[in-house]
């Protein structure tokens, strides 16, 4: 692709990284074949490509519409089409550095910037979202169905194992997961525990950053990783193996650290170190022997395994939780198009309602179409998402594999 980037940008270090990325552009258009906006709305602008073109026109110098920022909004960031994309296009960093451009350059209606504060305002903090939380599941039996379906309902954490091992691993709390669904830290930790391995919840560690990285609220976002990182490092340098990830969409965050630091003098080092130790649950479990997981009753269970955007796209490990699930003697049931958004993406469940009511009624067909006894996830936006859409369980795959522990030592 051909670029003339304007004067304003150009010598810039985004405008460099962008105009390398515009680059790669070939045209092909196989970006939009697995595009699920695309897919839903068949307009070129709801595509990469099209998104591809209103970025490069305005890292031009073209005028900045809402039209353009409305577009940009409209794209789940599920980087589906990275894992289509034969040129190797880094959309998802390109999309980034057009919607901060657009921000600055276009200002949003006073409602949508409420919005976004509020969100950025409560889901990052365990402390406000999860009373919060609590009053709507009280309430919940109340409330009619189009409400109550977006409201999770209670579930309860399990004890937290005691014993202590001298291999030791943290993991990232969350912010929205400790109130949605506690028991997935606590799954995670028996897990491991089973394997020698002693899970720490570091003090002070809380929301990774990408709810306020991606409601406008970029400096916020940095905030977090830096308290993350701060909150780390004692273990990082008394010898933690690894910061574990329940969560893949914190687990694709937490692994760009090290990028999103890149200009902080204090903190790069520290960042880069902290991304390379971040890893998703799943691939902790294929570098050990799982024997020791494994009784030797094997479960009679069908389920359908959705795999989220940011771990098959954004981790590029799409195969390996269901790997781990079928050595366990689990029937994995087939998922017509499971490359495809589930439509939580975050907060744009919430920002976007209508397009992801509309993603999630074709996921659900999709999982359910198997007849499957539980849908199983990686990721407690879809989680929850998904759950607001099924009258079957939805579970985190680690609560799965915690039940098929056996009983003895």
């Amino acid at each position: 692709m051909q670029t003339a980037l304007a004067d304003f940008i150009r010598d810039t270090d985004s405008g460099q990284e962008a105009n390398a990325i515009l680059r790669s552009c070939v045209h092909c258009g196989f970006c939009n074949a697995t595009c699920p906006t695309y897919q839903i709305l068949g307009d070129e602008l709801d595509g990469p490509r099209g998104r591809i073109y209103l970025i490069k026109q305005m890292l031009e110098g073209a005028d900045v519409t809402r039209s353009t920022l409305l577009h940009l909004d409209r794209c789940l960031t599920c980087r589906n089409c990275e894992t289509t994309c034969p040129s190797g296009v880094r959309y998802g960093r390109l999309l980034e550095i057009g919607r901060e451009l657009a921000e600055h350059k276009v200002s949003r209606p006073w409602t949508e910037r409420l919005i976004r504060r509020i969100l950025r305002g409560v889901i990052p903090y365990p402390a406000r979202f999860t009373p919060l939380l609590r009053v709507g599941q009280l309430f919940r039996p109340l409330l009619p169905s189009f409400l109550k379906r977006s409201i999770p309902a209670r579930r309860m954490a399990g004890p937290w194992p005691a014993t202590a091992h001298a291999r030791k691993m943290l993991v990232l709390e969350g912010c929205a997961q400790p109130g949605i669904a506690p028991n997935i830290n606590v799954a995670t930790a028996r897990v491991l525990d089973r394997l020698g391995i002693s899970l720490v919840a570091a003090p002070g560690a809380g929301c990774c950053g990408a709810a306020s990285h991606h409601t406008s609220g970029l400096g916020e976002g940095l905030d977090f990783a830096r308290r993350n990182i701060d909150a780390w490092w004692p273990h990082v340098e008394a010898g933690a193996e690894a910061v574990v990830m329940t969560a893949s969409g914190c687990g694709v965050h937490v692994k760009e650290y090290g990028h999103l630091l890149r200009y902080d003098p204090g903190y790069v080092a520290k960042a880069e170190r902290v991304s390379d130790l971040t890893r998703d649950i799943s691939e902790i479990l294929t570098q050990e022997d799982l024997w020791k997981l494994y009784s030797d009753v094997k479960p009679i269970m069908k389920v359908a395994f959705h795999s989220p955007c940011t771990l098959q796209h954004g981790q590029k490990l799409d195969g390996t939780v269901e790997k781990i699930l079928r050595a366990a003697g689990l029937t994995l049931t087939a998922i017509p198009d499971a490359h495809l958004c589930c439509g939580s993406a975050g907060t744009y469940s919430i920002l976007q309602k209508r397009l992801a009511r509309q993603l999630l009624t074709n996921k659900v067909t999709a999982l359910e179409s198997g007849s499957p006894d539980v849908i199983a996830t990686a990721n407690i936006g879809c989680l929850a998402h998904l759950q607001g859409g099924s009258a079957l369980p939805v579970r985190h795959w680690i609560e799965i594999l915690d039940t098929l522990l056996p009983t003895g030592p």
